[in-house]
């Protein structure tokens, strides 16, 4: 392959990929909206569209037309840069992620992976930890206490649970002795569910550990402290409007994806069945193609499926209730579960 094909596969490959990570926010916030609307016994959105479907497209628009407004006290440069690195660390993570089997090339490439990368969990946790800058910036340059204290407790937050998540996936990398996310994928296959690290590989404890750190780093309910209506009006972006308000949004439901991506591609086995080799694959290239990416993609609706349905069920959290679990328990639990899983590889 000469290098003109290469960038034009990869710059292809990037258009791809972003079009439908953002298509997913979009449809993510219809779909949480819908299901807490039937949570709390109501429709939620069903005028625009059939059933509601362009609800999305009604929004966008919305939020582009909105007249932008730009208080006089704000430091102007980090308030405009504010919502760029929120929205591209979280866009740009998605890179490294292998959503479909690697056995699908095009002259060599892979055909369902932006890049493959060998230390791709550190980079997918590095960049998700920059995202907290744009929060961060967001508040300390609007002028606003309310936006400030909205930042800091993201910070403190961010800090708090990075670590109780960081662990989680350490007994994850020792299975698979790779920080390589399509290794970690192909460790769990063969049998399926009893080959998944949750379940095979007895990672269960780092998986609720995993699941519970996620929902504090990405500022959702019951940990939505952030954003806490009844006590900061909005938090970090009060004084954000139109579009730069829509990016902390998008920003915000594009890093639920990336979150389940990573706990499908860790725990739940990545593109593989869960019913392993008991049902061999078909003999047709487009299904060995398109099954893969199915699985996949059903796992990480599962994980938002769950992220919404906590959201309409658990109240939130008091501040010094969320910091206290996660340093007293959240980190103690994932340390131990390093300890455990070392003595089990030890053993076997």
């Amino acid at each position: 392959m000469t290098i003109l094909q290469f960038v034009i596969w990869s710059l292809l490959k990037v258009a791809v990929v972003t079009v439908v990570l953002l298509m997913g926010v979009a449809y993510t916030v219809l779909l949480e909206r819908k299901l807490v609307g039937r949570i709390q016994n109501r429709w939620g959105p069903s005028r625009v569209g059939p059933f509601g479907l362009l609800q999305p497209l009604v929004d966008g628009a919305k939020s582009f037309l909105k007249e932008d407004i730009i208080p006089t006290a704000v430091y102007r440069p980090l308030y405009l840069l504010a919502p760029i690195i929120a929205l591209g660390c979280a866009l740009i993570s998605i890179a490294v992620v292998p959503f479909g089997s690697p056995a699908v090339t095009v002259n060599g490439m892979h055909l369902f992976q932006i890049s493959d990368v060998n230390i791709g969990l550190l980079v997918v946790l590095g960049i998700t930890s920059i995202g907290v800058y744009g929060i961060a910036l967001a508040g300390w340059s609007s002028n606003n206490k309310y936006s400030l204290l909205g930042s800091l407790r993201s910070s403190a937050q961010l800090i708090s649970y990075e670590l109780a998540l960081g662990l989680s996936l350490v007994g994850v990398v020792l299975r698979a002795q790779s920080l390589n996310l399509r290794v970690i994928v192909e460790s769990q296959a063969g049998k399926g569910l009893l080959t998944w690290n949750i379940f095979g590989g007895l990672q269960i404890i780092a998986f609720l550990i995993y699941l519970t750190a996620a929902f504090a780093e990405t500022n959702r309910a019951p940990f939505d402290l952030p954003e806490a209506e009844s006590e900061l009006t909005a938090g970090y972006h009060t004084e954000y409007s139109s579009m730069k308000f829509a990016m902390f949004f998008m920003a915000e439901y594009a890093n639920m994806i990336t979150v389940g991506c990573v706990a499908t591609m860790l725990f739940l086995g990545g593109w593989t069945s869960p019913f392993g080799n008991l049902i061999p694959l078909p003999q047709n290239i487009l299904l060995q193609a398109i099954l893969p990416i199915f699985w996949f993609v059903f796992k990480v609706f599962c994980f938002l499926f769950l992220y919404v349905w906590v959201r309409g069920t658990l109240p939130r959290f008091r501040y010094d209730q969320l910091m206290n679990f996660g340093w007293r328990y959240l980190l103690p639990i994932a340390i131990l579960n390093i300890v455990g899983t070392s003595l089990w590889l030890a053993y076997r």
